[in-house]
């Protein structure tokens, strides 16, 4: 243990595994408890581990909020969040808590998703699903990925039933979606501060926040979205002809192009970050196109371009959130792979958005708008 008041990676680490260990030794008393690898987050702690030989996934989040936030020392000292980690993992409706009822109600929609193994004091445990991820397949076949796209978004149509909107506002997990991080991240004074610490790339990340909070989303917020729809959150089990199933459900009431948003902004986040070879980044880009173009064939004339429009600035504002959060990542947190890649590409990240942000800001018309995105991501994919 480090000698340090605020808080640093080492020290949350050994307390959250401590965490753990607990919870799995109440849910399973005398049972072999064996921690394995921790798994590279920006949010929620997660690590493996076996209980008697039964392979898992346990979960902590520290007070709702993500791990960059705490090891940043935004929420206070280490005795204080320790303090307030307590009572919020005694409190009912926590963060884990409401997932955990999530992943019931993906059960209850005859979605795939892992089976809860255990919840307790805070820790949620599930099992594992093995298999490729929408990102493994795309990237192995990119001309797939209007058809993956439309499989996803497919299955997903689950969620709009009457009696899964009424699971769903009973258990909400608002806080997750792209419009709530993105006004929680860049609010006044507090959000200049945030972005000063982004570096050589604050100039144009500032620029392309106030483009952004200029932008009013239309629309009432009352279609039941995913809410963290990332690619590594689709998993086909049993490859790319099966069903997917999914993963860190933040189900609430959103926008109808809050889910399509994240995927796209994610999807092309992975293209900037590490382009195909030949012409797989067209390919992958052109999917995307299509399947806009597809899912938007049935809507009238100004629907569809408010949809577009709309996507975009949910699409940027996503990766304004994603690029902000890996930039300012303390030394000594775990980062996946991409987010390691990101941060060597920020800026062909900074550049896409500084044009397409600009392009939203400069038309009025959701369809040129939503050409020019895909048509600025290319460009900074080949940069």
């Amino acid at each position: 243990m480090v000698n340090a008041p605020f808080p640093v990676p080492e020290n949350v680490f050994a307390y959250v595994s401590g965490r753990i260990e607990q919870a799995a030794h109440s849910l399973w008393p005398g049972a072999t408890v064996g921690l394995g690898p921790h798994v590279p987050s920006v949010t929620g702690y997660v690590r493996r581990l076996d209980v008697d030989d039964r392979p898992m996934f346990a979960k902590v989040s520290l007070l709702g909020s993500s791990l960059v936030s705490v090891l940043r020392g935004t929420l206070g000292d280490w005795a204080a969040v320790k303090a307030k980690q307590d009572a919020y993992s005694a409190t009912p409706g926590g963060l884990l808590e409401r997932e955990t009822i999530q992943y019931g109600i993906l059960h209850t929609a005859r979605l795939r998703a892992p089976r809860i193994a255990g919840y307790a004091g805070g820790v949620l445990f599930t099992e594992p699903v093995v298999g490729p991820t929408l990102a493994d397949l795309i990237a192995k076949d990119p001309y797939r990925t209007a058809e993956l796209l439309t499989t996803v978004t497919g299955e997903l149509g689950a969620l709009h039933r009457a009696d899964v909107t009424a699971l769903v506002t009973a258990a909400a997990i608002p806080e997750r979606s792209v419009h709530a991080t993105f006004a929680r991240k860049f609010n006044g004074i507090s959000g200049h501060a945030y972005l000063t610490l982004t570096g050589n790339h604050a100039p144009v990340l500032a620029e392309v926040v106030a483009r952004l909070r200029k932008v009013r989303l239309t629309g009432a917020p009352a279609a039941v979205v995913y809410g963290d729809l990332k690619p590594e959150h689709i998993v086909f089990p049993d490859g790319s002809d099966g069903r997917p199933a999914f993963l860190d459900p933040g189900m609430s009431l959103g926008h109808p192009e809050s889910d399509l948003g994240k995927l796209v902004s994610r999807l092309v986040l992975g293209l900037l970050a590490a382009p195909h070879q030949g012409a797989g980044t067209a390919a992958v880009l052109g999917g995307i196109g299509q399947f806009a173009d597809a899912a938007g064939q049935s809507m009238e004339r100004e629907t569809r371009a408010a949809w577009l429009r709309q996507l975009v600035v949910l699409w940027l504002m996503d990766t304004a959130n994603i690029l902000t959060t890996y930039l300012t990542a303390p030394a000594g947190l775990p980062l996946p792979e991409q987010a390691r890649q990101v941060i060597d590409r920020a800026g062909a990240v900074s550049a896409m958005l500084d044009r397409a942000s600009a392009a939203l800001e400069e038309r009025a018309d959701g369809p040129a708008v939503w050409r020019l995105a895909l048509g600025h991501a290319g460009t900074a994919a080949g940069r």
